[in-house]
């Protein structure tokens, strides 16, 4: 997910369990940001969203009541702390007043927080699951009560109680997606099919004209999944060996740190982007909304042959002001019919109960937002065990390309 300031804007059957123990049982090592995530994302590849395996016999509709149980329930201000188009405006101005501020990365969002030494004024925050620890060990998050989040029964039980946070002390899913690519075909003629690939045409025919995602570890995963290495690896020759070619080797060819590409490259400004999966489909709808052909760009929005997986979340900030406007949005979001339209402007699976059944037949990209299981093997949760050395290399990669 470079950004804009301050814009208010399941069940499996035994033959797939069978297939997928192996895979499962590796990700074990990822620690905190493994397991269970991964685990999530594939149940729901497998079962759809809307499987209500496990879960509430209730898969739609949400409450009657505007915001959750307990408080002002007709608290509808607050402040949000959050990325850039994640979230449809016009969806949120028919919850009430929300003022959004964005951050590019998670560092970012949580140097700001600690730096102020709180919540920064802001009253939630939407991180990456695996930051969720570090959060908490900084005092940033509300502990919540689910007992106000009635509509908490339409997520789905995969998308609940992550290793990072059991028992949704802290956080409750938004939604889950993957890192891939995006080119114009006008420029690259030739398919791009791994990340091997992607850096072979970044330093050929896109050579310039490249952008990557304005995160440390999306950066430095391009060596890694290129090269079969666990994006995790805390081996020092990995890493000084992902350093030697970010820097002396890759750097020169970037054009951008762009953690929201889709539709910069869809207006001609790169030919070749990393990028999430719901805003490479952002970047294809404007094409469509433009009256041009999305046949005209390549995406894979699932790298190969391993790319992330990960989930962002929403949390309250410790000491919110307006608390009660929070838990009532959360609530809001999780209705299913509210859900879906967010998922029509996002593009990311929120793992509601009922929102797929409520998106419009003719919904395009879908094949963006819901992944198949063969894709979803190839995901990787990340986590920090290697966070200080991966961010070591990408300010010397940005530096050495002049960003």
């Amino acid at each position: 997910m470079s950004g804009k300031d301050d814009t208010l804007r399941v069940l499996m059957d035994s033959g797939t369990a069978k297939r997928m123990a192996g895979e499962f049982s590796r990700r074990k090592m990822l620690g905190m940001a493994g397991g269970s995530v991964a685990l999530a994302a594939f149940l729901a590849a497998c079962g759809g969203d809307d499987d209500s395996s496990g879960g509430s016999d209730d898969t739609g509709g949400g409450s009657d009541d505007t915001g959750g149980g307990g408080g002002d329930s007709g608290a509808n201000s607050f402040k949000l702390f959050t990325w850039a188009e994640y979230d449809d405006p016009d969806l949120l101005a028919s919850f009430g007043n929300i003022e959004i501020t964005i951050f590019n990365s998670n560092e970012e969002a949580i140097q700001k927080l600690v730096s102020a030494g709180g919540n920064a004024g802001f009253d939630m925050v939407c991180p990456t699951g695996v930051y969720i620890p570090q959060m908490v060990g900084e005092g940033l998050l509300e502990e919540l009560d689910l007992t106000r989040i009635p509509n908490f029964k339409n997520l789905d039980p995969a998308y609940a109680n992550q290793d990072w946070d059991p028992g949704n002390k802290h956080s409750v899913c938004k939604n889950w997606g993957s890192t891939g690519w995006i080119y114009d075909k006008s420029v690259i003629t030739r398919e791009i099919n791994t990340w091997a690939d992607f850096l072979d045409v970044a330093m050929n025919e896109a050579s310039g004209q490249t952008s990557v995602l304005d995160t440390a570890p999306n950066l430095c995963g391009l060596y890694f999944w290129a090269n079969g290495i666990d994006w995790n690896t805390t081996d020092e020759a990995d890493l000084a060996a992902c350093e030697a070619f970010l820097v002396d080797e890759f750097a020169s060819h970037i054009k951008a740190f762009d953690a929201y590409p889709g539709i910069n490259l869809t207006q001609g400004n790169y030919v070749l982007s990393q990028i999430w999966n719901g805003d490479a489909r952002q970047g294809l709808n404007s094409v469509v909304e433009a009256g041009d052909d999305p046949e005209n760009y390549g995406y894979n929005v699932v790298g190969a042959p391993e790319t992330e997986l990960w989930m962002d979340n929403w949390c309250i900030l410790a000491g919110a002001s307006n608390i009660d406007a929070c838990y009532n949005f959360i609530d809001f979001i999780l209705d299913p019919a509210n859900s879906a339209q967010d998922i029509q402007f996002h593009g990311y699976n929120t793992g509601v109960l009922g929102s797929r059944e409520a998106l419009p037949a003719d919904t395009p990209f879908l094949d963006m937002v819901y992944f198949t299981p063969e894709e979803v093997s190839r995901m990787r949760s990340g986590s920090l065990d290697n966070q200080d050395r991966v961010v070591e290399i990408y300010n010397k990669v940005k530096a050495a390309a002049g960003g």
